[in-house]
């Protein structure tokens, strides 16, 4: 993960399956790791060159639509957190650790655009 590019792409979707199955077929993905998050469904990784390279999952009831989310890559997340409240944005969950040992966390910029963070360290 380079710093200030995106270090994991997140596809919510209605459709786990046929969602890989398209995006597979067009950029050559494979499936890595699938965890079961319980009533959320299946967090589905997928890989690019043997890297994991971002995840799919269900989308939850209150999400209104499909989208895709991007996590950039941040030396440290509370600093950027911090950042992030000072330039007029709101952090709206996070941060959160994910297996293995990487920090999140999910913003808005002040024009309400979401985007998120991935750390190393929290």
């Amino acid at each position: 993960m380079s710093v200030g590019h995106v270090g994991w792409h997140e596809l919510f979707t209605d459709d786990v399956d046929k969602a890989f199955d398209f995006y597979s077929a067009r950029f050559g993905w494979t499936k890595g790791d699938a965890m079961d998050m319980g009533p959320m469904g299946v967090y589905q990784i997928f890989a690019t060159g043997g890297d994991a390279v971002g995840g799919i999952m269900k989308r939850p009831p209150n999400v209104p639509q499909p989208f895709w989310n991007y996590y950039f890559t941040v030396v440290e997340l509370g600093a950027t957190l911090v950042k992030v409240e000072k330039g007029g944005g709101k952090v709206v969950h996070g941060p959160a650790e994910v297996p293995g040992g990487a920090w999140i966390a999910q913003c808005f910029d002040p024009q309400d655009a979401l985007f998120s963070l991935v750390a190393a360290r929290r």
